[in-house]
């Protein structure tokens, strides 16, 4: 154990803070700062588990989360890195052990993050870097059978993309994100996303648009990586309410995903896909049943069952919290919330908060034929965020009557004084912050 470990661990977040002020950028997509601290802490990315690398614009956090879900129903010990945390950044760090993971502690966190910040000497670097380079200490140090891996933003440059030979990497939906650091294209987002894609190994495609297929095809040849692609190698479908996997090796009739809507369908396919791509795990059906029924994944439509926001609803409503923030995002989430209103019909309120990079127009426009009632929010102690008049400019635009509140919890109270003949059914969306600053203050953190 080096000096650092040894020493009481400060308070995680001043921890954080201190290493926040190293880079002036949040994010800077660079792999050589990334390679010089991996280098002087013994390159322990090379003394992982196996990994599964996934990237993609949507989807990638909910096919982690059933993969995670199979495999500990395998049996099998699965440590996980994803981003960004909802409420605390212990999120991002799951340690695997048999019977199942739990999320890092303070102390371990804290333990490795100071291991880095002394092997980084005061160098230039991310702070998403730096956590990173944490996560592969962590799981160097502890045993596990995989290693789930989540690209942080794009995939050629990005932090996580240091591990020269995956066991397989997957790339779900590409849709445009991110454009001022990706391209402008889909063609130019899909290229990036398919830098994760390694010389002859396997890779496992989500169903794409034409443009970002291309793409990832021709990197896929370029590399000699056999190629899983949704509706070429393997198929997805519901039927009678159920899943329905079929690739060369047969068919699965499953239950349906927990998590809710049509594309959860399509994230579960895509584990199946990767987890039937490997010869090393001989999984039995009743092991990607019980994941597939049991995997969770917070703000990715999650009804909020319980908890102090709800005590300042209307009585009786349901409220629905999604992290979705572009437009393709919004659509599956549309999708969902047209799947409820079959069930149940409710009148539809959605509050919208969101940063100010995101295009609100294409974001709301789909909500535009389920709700004309939008309550603009600004996501709280988040620099960046996107002002609540200039969200209403854009739900205006689209012809929805809106209006501001200064609080999701505010707007919340707003609905409670009117008189509703039907309770109504709330949306809280737009950003993965605004997620967690609702999580958070409903007293529900993920754990």
């Amino acid at each position: 154990m080096n000096a650092s470990a040894s020493r009481r661990a400060p308070a995680l977040d001043e921890l954080i803070a201190r290493l926040s002020t190293l880079h002036p950028k949040h994010i800077d997509l660079d792999l050589e700062r990334m390679h010089r601290l991996l280098q002087r802490l013994d390159h322990p990315e090379r003394k992982v588990a196996p990994v599964i690398h996934v990237a993609g614009t949507n989807g990638k956090g909910s096919t982690i989360a059933y993969l995670r879900a199979i495999l500990e129903a395998a049996g099998l010990r699965v440590h996980v890195y994803t981003s960004p945390s909802l409420v605390r950044i212990n999120e991002c760090f799951r340690l695997g052990k048999a019977g199942g993971g739990s999320l890092v502690s303070d102390d371990e966190l804290c333990a490795a993050l100071e291991g880095c910040e002394e092997a980084n000497a005061g160098a230039p670097i991310t702070i998403f870097e730096i956590e990173t380079a944490a996560a592969f200490c962590l799981f160097a140090q502890r045993p596990s059978d995989v290693v789930l891996l989540e690209v942080g933003l794009g995939g050629r440059l990005d932090a996580t993309n240091v591990i020269e030979a995956p066991l397989a990497t997957v790339i779900a939906p590409v849709g445009m994100d991110h454009t001022e650091f990706l391209g402008d294209s889909l063609m130019k987002i899909a290229r990036e996303k398919a830098g994760i894609i390694k010389r002859n190994v396997p890779v496992i495609s989500a169903e794409q648009v034409p443009e970002a297929a291309a793409v990832i095809t021709q990197q896929a040849l370029r590399m000699h990586a056999p190629l899983h692609a949704a509706g070429e190698e393997w198929h997805v479908n519901v039927e009678r309410g159920r899943l329905v996997y079929q690739d060369d090796r047969g068919l699965m009739d499953l239950a349906a995903p927990r998590l809710f809507g049509r594309h959860q369908f399509d994230n579960a396919g895509l584990a199946i896909a990767t987890l039937r791509a490997q010869k090393m795990f001989g999984i039995d059906p009743a092991a990607f049943e019980a994941g597939i029924v049991n995997a969770e994944w917070p703000a990715r439509m999650q009804r909020l069952t319980s908890g102090a926001l709800l005590e300042r609803a209307p009585p009786a409503c349901e409220i629905w919290l999604d992290g979705g923030h572009n437009a393709d995002g919004g659509r599956v989430t549309a999708q969902a919330l047209g799947d409820l209103e079959e069930r149940v019909s409710r009148p539809l309120v959605v509050i919208a908060g969101m940063m100010g990079n995101k295009d609100a127009g294409a974001f709301l426009a789909n909500f535009a034929g389920l709700t004309r009632h939008i309550i603009a929010v600004q996501i709280p102690d988040r620099e960046g965020a996107m002002p609540p008049d200039r969200l209403a400019d854009a739900a205006r635009a689209l012809g929805m009557r809106v209006e501001t509140a200064a609080s999701v919890e505010a707007a919340l109270r707003s609905l409670a004084r009117l008189a509703y003949e039907v309770p109504p059914r709330i949306l809280i969306t737009g950003s993965l912050y605004l997620a967690g600053h609702v999580l958070a203050a409903n007293g529900t953190p993920p754990g």
